[in-house]
């Protein structure tokens, strides 16, 4: 009991002293700036006060306060922190095998704020992530988008867009694959999407029933978690975020999509070389992920790097994703060197690593670009974002800095294998101690 208190004691003292230290002017001069809503500055001057982007621009065009700390980072590289669209960071765990559709399984449920997956996704850059619950059911449940930053529970972390609704993230779904099996889940890719229309049907039954009652309690339908969910889906209050892979499996999402009239966000979209033009027409967004080495499933065998390139190049929105631990989030800056080399444009891809997945996740106001106003979220590189030499050297989170590669501790975390984190959850079992 007195550990507990004593740890308590010591997150106060942090967040307190994390909150002082926003008040005063942080200034970051000389380094090359991508802003990402602008051309890139070189010699430029960032300055970030109160946990957000206060000014940025030519050193010496930015009028720099008295009181300011000036931090020299000539030679080095800013850029907006990465916005993860698809990971599964945080220990968190999806739907069970009880039902092929959980839409009122909430992963906030089970992400543990204290997972040393979060500090692995800082040592990448990463700062706001979309939490999902796993893709091995047709609807696995309710995802959560955080901000990396200092958590004693997950209301610490959440972006809540309707906090009296709970809703603080979208909706994942999948198909393809992943979500065929024995009852009660479905046999063919056919019967997976009558299935989804079934329960879509049901809930604008219960949308009606809600509406008719029109706030009156004694009209009100019984509550059901999962309808409740899904109508906020129907409404466009949370994104469909939606595993698939081969061309077929995304067509019969965008048919999905506009029979019920859902936002989606495409994850994975393997062959979207495929279908690239009828994606942009659907007026949907994709987060890719590209995998720079062979093996995996048989649906993702025509996966290619140019995925970005064509994509872009249709009109459709394109970000990233790691989907982690399928690729590791400290190396998510390679994704967009990737898409890169295949061809996609320096600036898209920088887009797609910053303010596209910021948009997806309906973030765009508050994340994705060093924009006056927008929270001071943003990576210190040694060099060129998309050099296999380059290292995130420091990660700042609304100001405060919580990944510096030159602390021991921090550089282990971005260096170390799987045994860093094993004696690393070993440690904190240790410092826990018996209650």
């Amino acid at each position: 009991m007195h550990q507990r208190r004593l740890w308590i004691f010591l997150f106060l003292i942090i967040v307190t002293s994390l909150a002082f230290a926003q008040e005063i002017p942080q200034v970051f001069r000389g380094a090359t700036v991508y802003p990402i809503d602008g051309e890139p500055i070189q010699d430029g001057t960032l300055i970030v006060q109160g946990g957000k982007v206060v000014a940025l621009g030519k050193t010496g065009s930015v009028a720099v306060p008295s009181n300011a700390v000036i931090h020299d980072v000539k030679g080095k590289v800013l850029m907006p922190g990465l916005v993860d669209t698809h990971s599964h960071i945080g220990d968190g765990s999806g739907g069970d095998r009880s039902n092929a559709l959980h839409p009122d399984v909430r992963i906030l449920d089970a992400i543990d704020v204290r997972s040393k997956g979060f500090r692995k996704a800082l040592a990448g850059g990463i700062t706001t992530v979309n939490v999902m619950p796993g893709s091995g059911h047709l609807m696995s449940g309710q995802t959560a988008y955080l901000k990396i930053r200092p958590a004693n529970t997950i209301y610490d972390m959440l972006f809540c867009s309707d906090p009296v609704n709970g809703i603080c993230g979208g909706m994942k779904m999948a198909n393809g694959t992943n979500s065929i099996g024995e009852k009660p889940f479905p046999g063919t890719r056919a019967k997976s999407a009558a299935l989804v229309r079934q329960l879509f049907l049901k809930a604008q039954d219960y949308q009606v029933k809600v509406k008719s009652a029109a706030g009156n309690p004694d009209k009100m339908p019984k509550r059901e978690l999962e309808m409740e969910a899904l109508v906020q889906v129907l409404e466009g209050k949370r994104v469909v975020h939606h595993h698939t892979h081969r061309h077929d499996d995304i067509m019969t999402v965008l048919r999905l999509a506009k029979e019920f009239g859902f936002r989606v966000v495409l994850q994975h979209v393997s062959e979207a070389w495929k279908v690239a033009k009828e994606i942009a027409e659907a007026g949907v967004p994709a987060s890719i992920i590209l995998i720079d080495s062979p093996g995996g499933k048989l649906e993702t065998t025509d996966i290619r790097n140019e995925n970005g390139v064509e994509l872009d190049r249709a009109g459709a929105l394109v970000g990233f994703h790691t989907d982690d631990g399928i690729t590791d989030s400290r190396l998510f800056l390679r994704m967009a060197a990737l898409a890169v080399r295949a061809g996609m444009s320096r600036t898209k891809a920088l887009e797609g690593m910053t303010i596209a997945g910021a948009k997806m996740l309906d973030l765009g106001d508050r994340v994705g670009s060093l924009t006056p106003g927008k929270d001071a979220d943003f990576l210190v590189l040694s060099g060129d974002p998309f050099s296999v030499y380059t290292h995130v050297e420091q990660t700042w989170v609304e100001g405060n800095k919580m990944f510096d590669r030159a602390n021991p501790e921090d550089h282990e975390m971005a260096v170390g294998g799987y045994d860093v984190f094993r004696r690393s959850l070993y440690l904190d079992a240790c410092e826990g101690g018996a209650e």
